[in-house]
């Protein structure tokens, strides 16, 4: 993928709000784009999104922005549940923004938003395509569970990082 060759201004992370649901959209579609053959129809509908499913997901997790020069260059979502666990999902980037930080700080801002809502500890799921995103999130303490389940008819494989 690209590395963003010109100097970046400051990033600011930021909870996303309705005004952004499209720009989401658009960095998800872009980051999953590559993958797309990879993926079954319903698996990368539901990795990408559409304008009702994000709207959904905002109304249900915590969906946070990385903007840079008033433009969202990335995004990620985390929910806590009852018992103290947090999940994250949809996290993507622009591929001008990879191997910039921005996914480090995104992460980072997520998991400490968890942290703050009394969970110790944070799964995410991934698939098999997406290797580079394996090897990011085990630089970033996240180790696989065992479980693999079902997703759309791809394995699902899910990592685990206690965070408290």
């Amino acid at each position: 993928m690209p590395e963003r060759t010109q100097p970046m201004t400051a990033i600011e992370i930021r909870q996303a709000v309705d005004a952004d649901r499209q720009e989401i959209l658009n960095c998800l579609a872009e980051a999953f784009a590559p993958y797309r053959r990879q993926y079954t129809a319903g698996a990368f509908a539901n990795t990408v999104l559409d304008n009702d499913t994000l709207r959904a997901r905002m109304q249900t997790m915590h969906v946070l922005v990385a903007v840079s020069d008033g433009e969202i260059i990335g995004t990620i979502a985390g929910a806590e549940s009852e018992s103290g666990a947090g999940h994250l999902r949809g996290m993507a980037i622009l591929a001008s923004y990879r191997g910039t930080g921005v996914s480090a700080q995104l992460l980072a801002a997520i998991e400490g938003r968890l942290r703050m809502r009394g969970c110790t500890r944070v799964t995410l799921n991934t698939t098999a395509p997406l290797l580079a995103a394996m090897k990011f999130y085990e630089k970033h303490g996240y180790s696989r569970s065992g479980r693999v389940s079902d997703f759309f008819g791809m394995p699902l494989i899910e990592y685990v990082k206690r965070i408290g």
